[in-house]
């Protein structure tokens, strides 16, 4: 469940209120190009800036754009019963699966982690996807947590972050998260920069902001990987190069948003403050590669 091309488009602001027709095109946009799953509102879609209420209404419009295509409800929080609460919210809107991050403020333990999990597990039925995010939770999933949270009643898969190394070493960590998890746990790496190789190696699933905003290119570039194209998927990298060497020091929301609002697809600024976006130079740079990943 969950398998293939995961797109986690923009929540986008306008005057400090989520602006539902500009996430309604994002979601159509993302559907419309063949991607498998969309995330709303994960981490580029500011889950953390946004309401109950605004939670609720971007994930409500979110199913309605998306077809057939089924849509994944992000619902960390700081208490658990707010995650709860958008649990639920994620349910009556019609999600087919709930994200959740384990987010503190508070440094958590392993058996805090575990006890969210089993939290949600125990009271909503839906499937769930456990996501690892060091850079904006400092919590990393030890081999013996990943086992301990996989193997909680409705997890179905696991989003973990990508990281460097060639083909052989993706699939050589892969083969190892495989004895860690449950057989019916799917492996997705997040992480645009390495979405080439994880998807060589096998992985199942590839969470990916790229696909939130430019879902065309990221599923030719899945593609690619999963055909043998060689020639192809060295030509998407080489031109996306530029715009996943920003996402790094500056984060994909930033990027996303970016060409976002180029685009016209949004009215900028979109995020909400005190996130500002790239600078011109670095617009410039976001903007270029993408039309030249576009013209490949």
């Amino acid at each position: 469940m969950f398998a293939g091309v995961s797109a986690f488009p923009l929540s986008p602001l306008h005057d400090d209120r989520v602006d539902a027709d500009a996430l309604g095109r994002l979601v159509a946009g993302a559907a419309a190009a063949g991607v498998d799953s969309v995330g709303v509102p994960g981490s580029t879609g500011v889950a953390q800036y946004l309401t109950r209420d605004e939670r609720r209404r971007v994930v409500v419009r979110a199913v309605a754009e998306a077809g057939d295509v089924p849509v994944l409800a992000g619902i960390g929080a700081l208490r658990t019963s707010d995650v709860l609460a958008h649990a639920h919210d994620a349910a009556e809107a019609g999600a087919a699966g709930i994200l959740l991050v384990p987010t503190s403020y508070h440094p958590l333990t392993d058996d805090e982690v575990v006890g969210l999990y089993a939290d949600v597990t125990e009271r909503v039925p839906l499937p769930l996807v456990v996501y690892e995010n060091r850079r904006t939770t400092s919590v990393a999933f030890t081999d013996d947590l990943l086992a301990r949270v996989t193997a909680l009643p409705h997890v179905v898969a696991v989003k973990v972050p990508g990281a460097p190394g060639d083909v052989a070493d993706v699939t050589a960590r892969l083969a190892h998260l495989r004895t860690v998890v449950p057989a019916h746990v799917g492996i997705g790496m997040s992480g645009d920069a390495f979405a080439a190789t994880a998807l060589v190696a096998g992985v199942d699933t590839w969470w990916s902001v790229l696909a939130g905003v430019l879902p065309g290119t990221a599923v030719r570039l899945a593609r690619a990987a999963r055909d043998g194209d060689a020639a192809t998927l060295s030509a998407l990298t080489d031109a996306l190069a530029p715009l996943l060497h920003l996402v790094g020091p500056r984060g994909g929301v930033r990027v996303a948003a970016a060409l976002a609002e180029h685009r016209g697809l949004v009215d900028g600024p979109c995020l909400p403050r005190p996130l500002h976006g790239l600078d011109a130079a670095e617009r410039a740079t976001a903007v270029a590669s993408a039309e030249a990943a576009e013209r490949v």
